[in-house]
């Protein structure tokens, strides 16, 4: 079809407006599972302490009538600790970017410090959820908390040669091997004879399906839509009790962390904190800081399904 002779376009067209979304569209991850489901709380120290005990074991033993007492020893409590690492972002902006009308922000500055506010607590999530050694630190080395991984050895299951002495010592990765449902069991077993009762399964993308194809899942029935097809898995019912899964990008993809939110705590000697950094030029920066580590209340309330395959 021809076009109508002289026809003014769009082509042509010097003094057209622009048409830009006032939407910002993210799809980055941004979900913190771990973090998010466990407690608070302040501490005053960057080495931060807490205690654990254990009950005598049972004794079914009677005895006899006028039975003369035997005095027992009494169990001292354990001393456990960790320490707070320092983790910020910052964002800068210039006088002449603040001064323009940007779309989709009211505020240059406000807009990136939200940004880095989400990306702060991402930081937090995999530092806190991972296998990081808990390091002390120096005037030249940076202070580490101990990561979750770093403090199971009393129920775990471990590939070939994989190893853990726990108090916030980075676990040895072992050979990996498939998530099976028997893995999953084993590990529970032991957490109910250890007395700990774990609600949250968080695992990576890949064994998120992997448990979604567990033989219960095949047998299970349920009302779904017509147009509808049901093949995941959001709450897995186990012997001893029932576990939310829950996926995240930010805990590592070979482990499968079992918890009770009961029995960990982010403690901050910081909250987060926006700081005004000094002006060098024409352009403001603003830093938001936070010191925080990992309490494990009692690494036996957990447990770890490591060594996973990833594919």
């Amino acid at each position: 079809m021809a076009k109508v002779t002289n026809a003014f376009d769009t082509y042509t067209a010097t003094a057209d407006r622009e048409d830009l979304s006032n939407i910002i569209y993210n799809i980055s991850p941004m979900q913190t599972p771990f973090m998010s489901s466990i407690g608070t709380r302040n501490v005053k120290n960057v080495v931060f302490d807490w205690q654990t005990e254990s009950l005598p074991t049972p004794s079914g033993t009677g005895q006899l009538e006028g039975f003369e007492l035997s005095r027992a020893a009494s169990t001292a409590t354990a001393r456990v600790s960790n320490v707070c690492q320092i983790s910020y972002r910052d964002a800068t902006v210039t006088g002449s970017q603040d001064a323009s009308d940007a779309a989709g922000k009211r505020s240059e500055m406000a807009h990136q410090l939200a940004i880095m506010a989400k990306a702060l607590k991402r930081d937090m999530e995999e530092a806190l959820c991972q296998k990081g050694a808990k390091t002390t630190g120096d005037a030249t080395t940076a202070r580490q908390t101990g990561g979750f991984e770093s403090w199971i050895t009393t129920n775990d299951s471990r590939g070939t040669s994989g190893a853990s002495t726990g108090g916030g010592a980075a676990p040895t990765d072992g050979t990996q091997r498939a998530l099976t449902e028997t893995l999953l069991k084993d590990v529970l077993e032991l957490m109910f004879a250890s007395g700990a009762e774990p609600n949250l399964a968080i695992c990576g993308p890949h064994n998120k399906q992997v448990i979604s194809g567990f033989t219960g899942r095949s047998q299970a029935r349920q009302m779904v839509d017509a147009n509808t097809v049901e093949a995941s898995v959001s709450i897995y019912s186990s012997d001893f009790g029932e576990l939310k899964i829950v996926p995240s990008n930010r805990s590592r993809e070979r482990s499968l962390l079992l918890v009770d939110p009961e029995f960990a705590k982010v403690s901050y000697l910081r909250s987060f904190d926006t700081i005004d950094i000094a002006t060098i030029g024409d352009a403001e920066t603003k830093m938001i800081v936070v010191e925080y580590g990992l309490e494990v209340s009692n690494e036996a309330a957990h447990g770890v399904v490591a060594d996973l395959s990833v594919s």
